[in-house]
């Protein structure tokens, strides 16, 4: 199938961002009309695009659709400083569940907000001096990056380019700021808005979603083969000097669709840092040009370089970026684990990764994370592609109070989960996600239980295992390069993939 036939219809969604092209949709007049419980399908589309989704309580159904949002933060590189860990946290209390959720692309999720906490949620964020512009939607997504600091000095410049790109790449439009700051619903007849043409996007966005990462060997932890558009840290003496180009990956999948795959990215060159920005527009206007708007199943980057191939990839992206693309530096993945516990920096200052159990942050540890946020404001808060937290630049004396509030807390500093926990991962799916077909993050630390009494029977409880988890197969926890992983496919009912290996650089396969 080519991904740029022209003789087949554009999806509706090309036709509402066509016909809308500032993303504004009825948002604002949705959330100022009282008698609206819920947004319209389009808004629901649109609202994509400014970082929400809309959902319902699917424990709840039975008694009628209960309308909640969902709302997901732009956090380039997942670090926030101390001070914005106390917003995020004040709103989940205030509007959400009481819980925030870690994602696998270092973002945070509000989950259960309901529409009057929409707007004055998403413009405290923005007061924190973070966004959700981009979080969602047919545009580049959340940036990720490397945040472990135990390495190489070179992880400061690797978040400073991941930082850059994101800035460059963020759409344009202002219908985010009239809604979300203002709250004013635009006049989409209005020549201006009508004929609004992104610089970047251009009028229709991209087809589908985009996503990137950067990544500093012999660390995976971005799982970077299956971004979009994947840096390689090439790092000598502390120094970067460029990144290995990959192009190509993506996890989403549909149950019976065979035209539909997992797959990794190409490794095509090398380039300098200075050409960063530049290749990431060159890659990302690949997709909007070449990539497939008449079905969303097949519009992702992934099936645009699968089908034309590596060498035209790269001479697109020398052509775009005007650079030449020079042969891969040779680099090696051995892990994409993160480092739990206490650890030096490469500066000398301390770092407390911290196991959040599928992601969710609650109860004592919520708490305890907000004491130390308070106590200690110059603090680093680095969310991990693996879900989890990194407090980083303690100093000895932060070291010791920390750990002494933690544990005051029974939140645990060393051994802080089991070895087969700590390599999990799963989704939210249930209740909230209107894509979940079984449970994940509320099923999987009980399974996990199980396979590690069977691991101790067969002596194998000392053996890290990565297990995933999702409740449908889009892939949002990465199962497809798991070791062992469980897609939902109905209530109850998992496919078992295997095969995946412990430095991300494998898919696996369907085993039953």
């Amino acid at each position: 199938m080519a991904t740029n036939d022209t003789s087949a219809k554009p999806t509706h969604n090309e036709e509402i961002k066509a016909a809308i092209p500032t993303l504004a949709g009825s948002i604002a007049a949705t959330i100022a009309d009282p008698a609206a419980d819920h947004f319209s399908e389009d808004d629901n589309q649109f609202l994509k695009f400014h970082g929400s989704y809309q959902q319902d309580d699917r424990d709840l159904r039975k008694t009628g659709k209960k309308y909640i949002m969902m709302i997901r933060g732009r956090i380039p590189g997942g670090v926030m400083t101390a001070k914005q860990w106390c917003v995020f946290d004040d709103l989940a209390t205030q509007y959400g569940n009481n819980t925030l959720r870690i994602t696998t692309r270092q973002s945070i999720q509000f989950h259960g907000v309901v529409k009057s906490g929409l707007r004055p949620l998403i413009a405290k964020i923005n007061e924190s001096l973070l966004s959700t512009l981009a979080a969602c939607g047919d545009v580049n997504r959340n940036v990720m990056a490397s945040p472990t600091p135990a390495y190489t000095k070179a992880r400061e410049q690797v978040y400073a380019d991941a930082h850059q790109v994101a800035l460059a790449l963020a759409p344009q439009t202002k219908a985010y700021h009239s809604i979300w700051i203002d709250g004013v619903q635009l006049d989409n007849e209005a020549a201006e808005n009508k004929n609004f043409v992104d610089r970047l996007y251009g009028e229709t966005y991209l087809p589908r979603k985009f996503k990137i990462g950067f990544a500093i060997p012999p660390v995976n932890d971005m799982d970077i083969f299956t971004n979009c558009l994947g840096f390689i840290a090439i790092v000598e003496n502390d120094q970067l000097i460029g990144y290995n180009l990959c192009v190509g990956g993506g996890m989403g999948r549909s149950h019976g669709n065979e035209a539909t795959y997992p797959r990794l990215a190409d490794v095509i060159g090398f380039f300098t840092p200075n050409k960063v920005v530049d290749v990431a527009k060159a890659v990302l206007t690949i997709h909007r040009d070449f990539g497939d708007r008449t079905d969303r199943k097949h519009a992702r980057l992934k099936y645009v370089i699968a089908e034309r191939g590596v060498e035209w990839a790269r001479n697109e992206v020398n052509q775009r970026a005007g650079i030449t693309l020079a042969p891969a530096k040779p680099y090696k993945f051995t892990t994409t684990a993160d480092l739990l516990g206490w650890h030096k920096a490469t500066d000398g200052k301390w770092f407390l990764g911290l196991f959040v159990n599928m992601g969710r942050v609650k109860d004592a540890q919520k708490t305890a994370l907000r004491q130390i946020a308070e106590k200690f404001p110059h603090l680093e808060f680095r969310l991990s592609a693996n879900q989890n937290v990194i407090l980083a630049n303690a100093s000895d004396a932060d070291k010791a109070a920390i750990t002494a509030l933690l544990n005051a807390a029974a939140v645990k500093t060393e051994n802080q989960a089991t070895i087969l926990h700590a390599a999990s991962m799963a989704c939210p799916s249930l209740p909230t996600c209107g894509l979940g077909l079984a449970e994940s993050e509320r099923y999987l630390p009980g399974l996990i239980d199980r396979i590690e009494k069977v691991c101790a029977d067969l002596g194998l409880g000392r053996e890290e295992i990565i297990i995933r988890s999702t409740g449908c197969p889009n892939g949002c926890a990465r199962p497809y390069v798991a070791e062992l992983a469980f897609v939902g496919k109905a209530p109850g009912r998992y496919q078992v993939w295997l095969g995946g290996d412990a430095s991300g650089t494998r898919l696996n396969r369907i085993w039953k």
